[in-house]
């Protein structure tokens, strides 16, 4: 038990330790909250108006599939530098691990998490282009505000 106690007494000081500096801070810090510290802070750019939209979950999926195939490369690495040594069993153990990967992967494929942006549907040509449409009604010029009309042109 001796052996332990090191490892014991640098557990209880870190936990001792957090938790003094957690109370420590709640007991002794400021509370003047104001709209400004409340405001979110992103690279020193002020919000001028609220996002538009939730961030997509597909981007979350992407992410988890790019740590999915790091696992299964990490995984697959010390059996590709000594398969002599780690043998049949090994083998085995990475061949299932693959599969069940393959499989979430294909599922995942499967409900569309690749599939990013709207849906096109195929609409007439009658519809979409009218005769009472011109350049003039349907570009807008961006950045010519303020310009001379003759040098735009």
């Amino acid at each position: 038990m001796s052996q332990y106690l090191p490892v014991i007494t640098l557990m209880v000081l870190a936990i001792l330790f957090g938790s003094l500096s957690f109370a420590g801070s709640k007991l002794l810090a400021p509370r003047r909250p104001s709209a400004a510290k409340e405001a979110p802070y992103e690279c020193g750019i002020v919000p001028s108006r609220e996002p538009p939209e939730r961030f997509p979950v597909g981007f979350y999926v992407v992410a988890m599939l790019f740590i999915m195939f790091d696992i299964e490369i990490i995984f697959l690495y010390p059996y590709a530098v000594d398969y002599r040594f780690l043998g049949v069993s090994a083998f085995w153990t990475m061949f299932s691990f693959s599969v069940v990967f393959f499989a979430s992967f294909v599922y995942v494929v499967a409900r569309g998490a690749l599939d990013w942006g709207p849906l096109r549907r195929e609409r007439p040509l009658t519809v979409v282009v009218s005769p009472e449409r011109t350049t003039t009604s349907t570009i807008r010029r961006v950045g010519l505000e303020g310009r001379d009309r003759g040098a735009a042109a």
